[in-house]
């Protein structure tokens, strides 16, 4: 969960290394943290309140997460790494198929933190350094994006590389649309969210026989050109 490959400097009496007492502080911290942002929402949820509810000195609680941001980021670790991993099982099939596996697999690893995300939603939409589209929080993104370049590019009726790449990253945002969707549904049981994925789905079958047409590729290719560009802060090519 926390793979954190930045050399620190050793505080004073702090253990040379990892040890198992630190990496179970630093859970137990860590789920304190975010149960409270869940509770009070990210703007209102402070350090000392934290450390004050965890029962630690805040100098403990800043020695594991010196900021709000750090905690953000290793939430993102966390579900990023754990959505990588249950997307490996992706099968075989069309690239619509593989798409919504990958987007419903979202859904299933987000769902347990829907409450902590909700809190988050100016943070993951708006925030120059922690929103999910950051350059501090990159390292997230390229995991889940890679899920869904991959479902295109490993599908049976697979375009060529250049339009597939494209067609993933498009497919990456659209499945950050249905997230916010989802995050902000007020409906009982999330039910709107459901009508929105069948909507979805019965619409990717019309998209994949209009990808077919070379005025569509292009114009696939011209609007990856402008997300990159745009909102990843990637020359479009």
């Amino acid at each position: 969960m926390f793979n954190d490959k930045t050399p620190r400097k050793r505080g004073r009496g702090r253990p040379r290394g990892r040890t198992p007492q630190g990496d179970s502080a630093r859970r137990r911290l860590y789920d304190e943290a975010i149960r409270l942002i869940a509770k009070r929402g990210y703007a209102d949820a402070t350090l000392r309140d934290i450390a004050a509810s965890a029962g630690v000195s805040p100098a403990l609680l800043y020695r594991y997460f010196p900021s709000k941001r750090a905690v953000v980021l290793a939430l993102y670790d966390e579900l990023s790494g754990e959505y990588a991993e249950r997307a490996r099982r992706m099968a075989p099939g069309k690239w619509r198929e593989r798409f919504l596996f990958a987007l419903r697999t979202s859904l299933e690893v987000l769902r347990p933190h829907r409450e902590t995300l909700a809190g988050l939603v100016p943070v993951l939409v708006g925030d120059a350094e922690e929103g999910v589209l950051a350059r501090p929080t990159a390292f997230s993104r390229r995991r889940v994006q890679a899920a869904f370049e991959m479902a295109v590019r490993g599908a049976r009726d697979a375009p060529g590389l250049g339009d597939a790449l494209a067609l993933g990253r498009i497919l990456y945002l659209v499945h950050l649309t249905v997230l916010l969707w989802w995050l902000l549904d007020r409906s009982p049981e999330q039910r709107a969210t459901t009508g929105l994925l069948e909507l979805l789905e019965r619409a990717l079958p019309a998209l994949a026989l209009a990808l077919r047409l070379p005025r569509m590729r292009r114009l696939v290719r011209a609007a990856d050109g402008l997300l990159r560009d745009g909102l990843f802060d990637e020359p479009g090519v």
